[in-house]
Parts: structure tokens; C-alpha cells; sequence
């Protein structure tokens, strides 16, 4: 491989304690959850995620966080384990795998502490019990997970905990891995006992700095104690935490300074290195997805923010001065996390901000990430759009292969002439992978530009918090590196099929509006889909989506002041945004009894919470849609109450309908006929191109 001297700080190998790292890029902990608490045995799909990334080139890998005291210490039950020794060998199956490639690895440890309330989306937790915390304090917020009064620890109840840490990391040297990382952020047990707002003890773990991170110091030592001094130990810690969201003065929280002091207590603890993030009470998605923290828009004016939290690049970067802060009191390397990317990293870097730069998402969204750098392939790596859906259901956006047991696309036996009807993202894939298993690839596509509807999500989502656009622009691209025929403006139909003489046909033809069951759904006050869609189609060859979603701010067609938007699932609560935030005054009828189906559940809260402050009225549980007429939009409501619903304009925003007709007609007349993505059942981004990928690698 050659090495790419854009990224020379980037590339080259760094230390942590005696551990050696390939580069400077770590896999961090965040949890992606793929195990169950009572596996002894590592699942198939774990081995081959974590292979993947280090076949990939990461510098060192962390796995993910096994709790270290079941199950007061656990929220989910697909959080993996190693309180006990019988959990030794499946956890050194994975640090095996990683090895196998050249890889260090740490492992995570984490005790979920006040993680652990009461949540909707966790319906059979392990422990039900009260949480357990440094002090009885909570905060009534809806979207944080201190909203429950936990139960403080007593001295001799921490001190089992800090021998339970430390049983767990000598098991993790037992089981191959190089180090350990303990999760001392995000909300987790020890970062209740670092904070000055959650910590109101007044024994030797309160007070000061120095007493709250008492708590951590012990782990440190005793896992220093029992493993040796020359296992590698890190620190997860919140550089910043703010509570402004939740009127909590942010000077009564970890300020930077704050964090400067427990940096340099962990590190005379003998820490050898310390991973920095930050974390804001009431926004706890934004203590790990800094981008999640801007949507739908930023909770407080820019200017409000810390000056420690870098807002410029809406994520990108968020906890770089917070990291360089504490970077500037220690001598052990810094690591820095927050939707970083090589060209950010390295910048970092050559600026002395950290010694190391924190991925994710992003490593799960192109594993081989690290190589492409290497080796200058920045077009080829396929890009992280920030969705969320990795952490919250283990399937990637793009990289349909995260989940499965296999994680390379091998060529096929026999070459095989290919012929894709549709331009969509499952078309797009369906074609990226045939022409990557050695096939002779063709894909015909109706509109005059690829994405299907990717464009239009583009328009009416913007390019923050998730940019679907960066999905088009690759598999576009790739297509063209791949060789893939392009016919653009062509609509394909049996007959130029049976010309082509193809030997597979992939039907990704997409899937075309619902019309919805209600009496005058053809009054002249309602805006089909499916006529929106057209008529942005027709604009898009002209201009960007952005370009659209910048114009749409002065003039939208058709579209009245007041509106009401039938259909709550993701589609009808991102339109209600779009207009919402373009003045205006917006309804969203839903028939199911939540409204946000579809959406990652800590973004639909975050929405849910702006849809309120922004006079966005939900009605979920409709029982009926009665009729539209010149009155307004009839409905029965959720208390079986008739009511008509006055607007200018009613949007029909229901799921979409398959349309296999296409397909059922080439039945018999091509040797393989396969549908793939919405013409067969639609569904989300992930789901249409995990559908592509899917069955490209069986022909």
C-alpha cells in the first residue's frame, strides 16, 4: 500500500501505554449491540463486523462496552457481558479475529448506572430496580436519562463496583485484549459521579474535583493493581457538560476547566490515555452524535454555546477545543470524538489539539476506511450521512453488509450480462454490486438524474443533521468507475427488455404514491405526493436539491399558509418540519396511535419536542378519515369525537405502494427476473439498499 503524505500525521503509528496503534485512528465504543446478555459464544455477524474494520486499516479498535455488573449495571439486553468467567471465551473470539489482521484492541467497560429508568423504546430491561447514582438528583426532562432519582451508592457499595471493573478488565486480558477503555461519560455510572451538578456528596466522593473523581481514580488503580502497570488503561470523560437546555447553569456543571482537573487526577492514577467528548443534560444523544444535537434545529441560539464547543461545523468537530483544553495539563495521549473525518483529523493533529482521532459511524458505514486513505482512494470510501441507524438498529445506511456474517463481496462463477430497471438507491446498489462480482452491468433509469427519491428527502430534509445527497454522489460515481452503462431518460418496458436479451434483470422501479381512501381526496385544496414529487423531479434537472430547498423558503407552489399533512410516519413528520419552518401553520393527522414511524426514536423525540415549541399540532389515533370538502378535512378523532379540520392546502404524505407490474411481466421471458427496494415493499433508505446488496450476491 503507499501512503498518502496528504495525512502524513494521520498515518503514522502512535503509543498508548506500551501498545503500539497502525495509525492514528481509533474505533471507539459507542455500542452498536449485536450480542445478547447470554451469549457465551460471539455470533457470526460480531466476528465479521469487527474483522472488517481491522482488515480495514483501523489504527486500534475499542469493543464496544460489556457491562461490568449484571444487571444493575445493564439497560439493554443486547448489551454483551463479561461479569462473569464464563463470557471469557466469546469475547476472545473477537479480540482472535482482530488480531488475526494485525490490529490492537481495548475493550470497553461500562456500568449503565442512571441510565438505568424507565424507557418506551426499552420494553423488557434487565433491571428493573432504582437506578444507581452518586446522589438523589434527576432532572423532570423527557429526553434524558436522569429522569429518575437514583439510588446514591454507599461507600462500601462502590467499593464492589471499582473490584467489579477490575475483575472485568483482568478477564479482558484473559480473553487477548491488549488494553481497556472504562466508559466514565455520557450518563453512565461514573460520569454521575464526576459532574458537580449530579454529585452532592459530602464524603471523600464529593466536593471537590479531586473527591468526585475519587470514584474513577480507584478503578484505575485497582485495575492497574491486579492486571499490572503495563496493561493500557483509558478514560471516556465529558470535557464539557452543559445544562442550559434544562435551565441548569452550565457553570454548575463539568465546565472545561472542571475537566482539566479530573483529567490530571486520572492521569496521576495511572491512566494511560484519555478519550474527551462532551455532553448536554436534556440532548444525551449529542454526548456521542454531535450532529444530533442541530436537529431539527440547534436547542439554543449559536452564540449561547460554550465557547469550548465548536459550533461552526454543526457537529463536525464539536469537542476539538474541549479535547486541546485537556491535552494542554497531561502528558498522556488525548483522543478526540465528535463526526470527524481524515481531513478533520488531520488538521487536529498537525494543530496539537489530540494524539488521536475517535470514528464510528463512520468506520461502520466504509470499514476499509483506513486503507482508502492510505492508498488516496477518497472517492471510494463510501460516506457516513450521520442517520443514527447503525447505533439504533446494527444495519448501516450504505453499508448494507454491517450485520451479516459475511463482510466481502466475492465475484461471481460465471460473468453475466445484468440489466437494472431503476435509478434508486437499491438500483444503484443492485448495479454497484453486480459490476463488483465481474458482471457486464446495464441500468436504465426513466428521470434525466439517478436517486430516485433520493432527492427530494435531500430537499426537504437539508443537509443537517443527515446529507442523503452524499448517497447519490457515491454509488454514482462508483458506477461510473465500475464501468456500469447509464441510460438516463429512458423507460424501460418488456419489449426493449426482450431486445436487450439480458440474463438477469434487477426491477427496482420503485414504488408510486398512496391515494388515500377518502371521499373528495381529488377536492381542489389537496396536494398528492405524488404530483409534489413530479414537479420537484422536473426542477431538480436544473438545480441541486439544496439550491431547491433555499427556494422553497420564498416560493412553494400550491401550497397554502395553513396546512394539514395526512400521514404521521417519517415522510409526513420531515414535510411538517419542511414547511414549518418555512411559516407555515402545520397539522399532521395520523391514524396509528405514535406518530414518527420510521425515525431513529431519539431524533423523533427531539422533533417531537420542536413539533410542540413551533405549534405543530399532532393528532395521532384518528379512527376515520370522513371526507375533504370545501368545509375542511372531516375526521373522527381519538375520543370518537366528528371534527372538521379548517386549511388551505391538505398533503396526502401516506406510505408508499408497491408497483411490481414491471416484473410480473418479465416472468418467463429473461432466465432470471429478481425485484428489489420499494417496488417489492417500501421501505427506508437502509432497507433499499441493504435489498440491492442482498440479492446482487446471490447471482
Amino acid at each position: 500500500m503507499t501512503e498518502n503524505p496528504k495525512y502524513e500525521k494521520l498515518l503514522e503509528p502512535g503509543k498508548i501505554g506500551p501498545v503500539t496503534t497502525r495509525n492514528r485512528v481509533i474505533k471507539t465504543g459507542a455500542g452498536v449491540m449485536m450480542w445478547h446478555e447470554d451469549d457465551v459464544v460471539m455470533r457470526d455477524e460480531v466476528l465479521a463486523f469487527y474483522e472488517a474494520m481491522a482488515r480495514g486499516g483501523t489504527g486500534l479498535i475499542i469493543v464496544e462496552s460489556p457491562t461490568v455488573d449484571y444487571p444493575a449495571g445493564c439497560r439493554w439486553r443486547d448489551r454483551y457481558r463479561l461479569d462473569e468467567d464464563r463470557f471469557i471465551p466469546g469475547m476472545a473470539q473477537i479480540a482472535e479475529v482482530i488480531h488475526k489482521h494485525g490490529c490492537p484492541t481495548f475493550m470497553q467497560m461500562n456500568h449503565d448506572g442512571t441510565w438505568q429508568v424507565k424507557l418506551s423504546f426499552v420494553p423488557d430491561p434487565p433491571y428493573s430496580g432504582q437506578a444507581y447514582g452518586s446522589s438523589e438528583v434527576m432532572v423532570p426532562c423527557e429526553t434524558d436519562f436522569h429522569n429518575e432519582v437514583p439510588h446514591p451508592l454507599s461507600i462500601p457499595e462502590i467499593e464492589d463496583i471499582v473490584g467489579k471493573f477490575a475483575q472485568c478488565a483482568l478477564r479482558a486480558k484473559k480473553a487477548g485484549f491488549d488494553g481497556v477503555d472504562i466508559n466514565a461519560s455520557s450518563s453512565h455510572l461514573l460520569h454521575n459521579f464526576l459532574s458537580p451538578f449530579w454529585n452532592r456528596r459530602t464524603d471523600e466522593y464529593g466536593g471537590s474535583a479531586e473527591n468526585r473523581s475519587r470514584f474513577v481514580c480507584q478503578v484505575v488503580q485497582e485495575i492497574k493493581r491486579l492486571c499490572g502497570k503495563e496493561f493500557p488503561v483509558t478514560v471516556c470523560i465529558n470535557g464539557l457538560e452543559v445544562g442550559q437546555i434544562c435551565g441548569i447553569e452550565d457553570s454548575k456543571c463539568i465546565t472545561n476547566d472542571v475537566a482539566k482537573e479530573h483529567a490530571k487526577y486520572i492521569e496521576k492514577a495511572g491512566a494511560d490515555g484519555i478519550m474527551v467528548r462532551s455532553h448536554w443534560i436534556g440532548y444525551h444523544e449529542a454526548a456521542y452524535l454531535c450532529d444530533a444535537l442541530y436537529y431539527p434545529e440547534a436547542p439554543i441560539p449559536l452564540e449561547d454555546f460554550p465557547k469550548e464547543y465548536y459550533t461552526a461545523g454543526k457537529g463536525a468537530g464539536a469537542n476539538m477545543l474541549i479535547a486541546a483544553g485537556v491535552k494542554s495539563v497531561v502528558d498522556v495521549p488525548v483522543i478526540v470524538v465528535g463526526r470527524l473525518d481524515c481531513d478533520l483529523g488531520e488538521q487536529i493533529l498537525e494543530n496539537g489539539m489530540a494524539d488521536f482521532i475517535g470514528m464510528t459511524r463512520r468506520l461502520h458505514a466504509d470499514p476499509n476506511y483506513m486503507n482508502k486513505v492510505k492508498e488516496g482512494r477518497l472517492d471510494d470510501i463510501a460516506p457516513c450521512t450521520g442517520c443514527d441507524n447503525c447505533l439504533g438498529t446494527q444495519r448501516c445506511r450504505i453499508n448494507a453488509l454491517m450485520g451479516y456474517t459475511f463482510n466481502t463481496i466475492e465475484a461471481a462463477d460465471k460473468k453475466k450480462k445484468v440489466l437494472v430497471i431503476g435509478g434508486g438507491p437499491s438500483g444503484m446498489e443492485a448495479a454497484r454490486v453486480s459490476a463488483l462480482r465481474g458482471h457486464d452491468v446495464t441500468l436504465v433509469e426513466k428521470q434525466s438524474i439517478l436517486g430516485g427519491l433520493l432527492p427530494i428527502a435531500a430537499m426537504v430534509k437539508g443537509p443537517h443533521p443527515e446529507d442523503v445527497m452524499l448517497i447519490v454522489d457515491y454509488l454514482s460515481g462508483q458506477l461510473r468507475k465500475l464501468g456500469v452503462k447509464v441510460q438516463l431518460g429512458k423507460e424501460a418496458d418488456v419489449a426493449m427488455v426482450e431486445e436487450m436479451k439480458p440474463d438477469v434483470v434487477f426491477v427496482a422501479t420503485g414504488a408510486k404514491q398512496t391515494i388515500a381512501d377518502i371521499k373528495g381526496i381529488d377536492h381542489k385544496s389537496v396536494v398528492a405526493g405524488g404530483d409534489l414529487h413530479q414537479m420537484l423531479k422536473f426542477y431538480a434537472r436544473f438545480l441541486t436539491p439544496y439550491t431547491l430547498r433555499s427556494l422553497s423558503k420564498a416560493y412553494m407552489p400550491k401550497i397554502g399558509k395553513n396546512v394539514v399533512v395526512i400521514g404521521g410516519a417519517l415522510q409526513g413528520c420531515e414535510l411538517a418540519e419542511f414547511l414549518a419552518k418555512r411559516g407555515r401553520n402545520v397539522t399532521i393527522v395520523e391514524q396509528a396511535e405514535e406518530l414518527g414511524e420510521g425515525m431513529v426514536p431519539a431524533l423523533w423525540g427531539y422533533l417531537k419536542i420542536w413539533f410542540n415549541k413551533n405549534n405543530v399540532k399532532m393528532m395521532p389515533g384518528v379512527k376515520e378519515y370522513v371526507s375533504i370538502d370545501d368545509r375542511g378535512l372531516t375526521i373522527i378523532g381519538r375520543n370518537g369525537i366528528k371534527m372538521t379540520l379548517k386549511a388551505d392546502t391538505f398533503v396526502s404524505a401516506l406510505p408508499l405502494t408497491p408497483q411490481p407490474d414491471l416484473a410480473a411481466a418479465l416472468e418467463g421471458k429473461v432466465p432470471e427476473v429478481y425485484t428489489v427496494g420499494d417496488c417489492v415493499q417500501p421501505g427506508l433508505i437502509r432497507e433499499a439498499i441493504n435489498a440491492g446488496l442482498q440479492t446482487a450476491v446471490t447471482v
